[in-house]
């Protein structure tokens, strides 16, 4: 099955240091900065999506109010917001699919604007579900286990093998405790399957690191 979504060529974009999204995943956020508000407000009025961007991490980028960003990003579709009391804006997104940045636009907003390509991540809205398999998933799942508690990062296991394959790798993804780099690669594997070999990859340096600072000591 595929998703009838009419995916635009110009997006809004938030920029998240050390976040990423996937197509197939909700995340809330809270939204607080003005121009961020007026951004939600303005799409709200058309088609409701954006698109969530890492910065690029280097010196004084983080400083600046148009930092530099990476190419490769995910748009979502608001389905749930709510006003506050403190003029913050609560909302619920859905990630629909990733995007390439082609060019970002000039814009009279304080937020920005990007004109954007969807057609390498056409499976992205490919809807079929992989049911996971525990084979997938087993020694991946020991080590996080254990990768998780010495960073005192707690996880609900038993709701996580409730999901479908793509979930349960885009959603340990999401909240690991990786760099910005490393968290952009996940984010750029174009297939589940390679995203599951780069987490497992990237968890084994952290694992390997471990086990070396404890000999060194």
């Amino acid at each position: 099955m595929i998703s009838d979504y009419k995916l635009p060529n110009i997006l809004p974009v938030l920029p998240l240091s050390n976040f990423i999204f996937f197509p197939n995943t909700s995340v809330p956020l809270n939204i607080f900065e003005q121009r961020y508000i007026e951004m939600i407000n303005d799409s709200l009025k058309k088609n409701r999506m954006l698109g969530l961007v890492q910065p690029k991490y280097k010196k004084n980028n983080f400083k600046s109010n148009n930092p530099e960003l990476y190419s490769i990003g995910c748009a979502g579709k608001i389905t749930s917001f709510n006003e506050t009391d403190d003029n913050r804006i609560i909302l619920v997104l859905n990630g629909i699919s990733r995007f390439k940045i082609l060019e970002e636009l000039p814009n009279e907003k304080l937020y920005r604007r990007c004109k954007v390509s969807f057609d390498q991540f056409k499976d992205d809205l490919n809807k079929n579900e992989r049911k996971i398999e525990f084979s997938d998933l087993e020694l991946l799942f020991k080590d996080l286990k254990s990768f998780f508690q010495k960073k005192n990062y707690e996880l609900d296991w038993k709701t996580l093998e409730k999901q479908n394959l793509d979930q349960v790798i885009n959603s340990i993804c999401m909240i690991a405790p990786f760099s910005l780099e490393e968290k952009q690669i996940l984010l750029e594997s174009k297939k589940i399957i390679d995203r599951k070999f780069k987490l497992k990859e990237i968890l084994n340096t952290y694992i390997i690191g471990n086990i070396e600072n404890k000999t060194l000591q």
